[in-house]
């Protein structure tokens, strides 16, 4: 029974080899730390608490967002209030700011997508979208 019962369920479940690995877009290449995929990179600054600028927009810091140094040791927002720095960021379901990574020289020489288009996680919807509605 048990030699049957193998023959139809195989031991190495093929399902999990069908699963896409993640590919980073790190800037470990030149010395620099590797980054999520979907991380995008922008010029940042602390206005008061929450409240940021981002390529010269308004944003806000999610709850609970973590900044991080070069050394990648946590930094609060009140301690680089006022400096314009360039990063790397992701951002939650809500679109507000989740991570931030301030660049070293080195990392900053990578090149990275910014963010010149709507949020990738949200549906494109349009007036005239003929393609998804048929």
């Amino acid at each position: 029974m048990l030699a049957a019962t193998s023959s139809v369920f195989p031991l190495q479940a093929s399902a999990q080899d069908a699963v896409p690995r993640p590919q980073t877009q790190n800037e470990s290449l030149v010395g620099g730390r590797n980054f999520p995929v979907g991380t995008l990179r922008g010029k940042f600054r602390v206005i008061d608490g929450n409240d940021v600028m981002l390529d010269g927009r308004p944003d806000r810091l999610a709850p609970g967002a973590r900044i991080r140094s070069g050394q990648n040791m946590l930094v609060m927002s009140g301690a680089i209030t006022g400096q314009n720095l360039l990063v790397n960021y992701t951002r939650d379901a809500a679109g507000m700011l989740r991570e931030v990574w301030i660049l070293t020289p080195d990392e900053a020489t990578a090149s990275r997508e910014s963010l010149n288009k709507p949020f990738l996680n949200i549906w494109p919807f349009v007036q005239n979208d003929t393609v998804n509605t048929q």
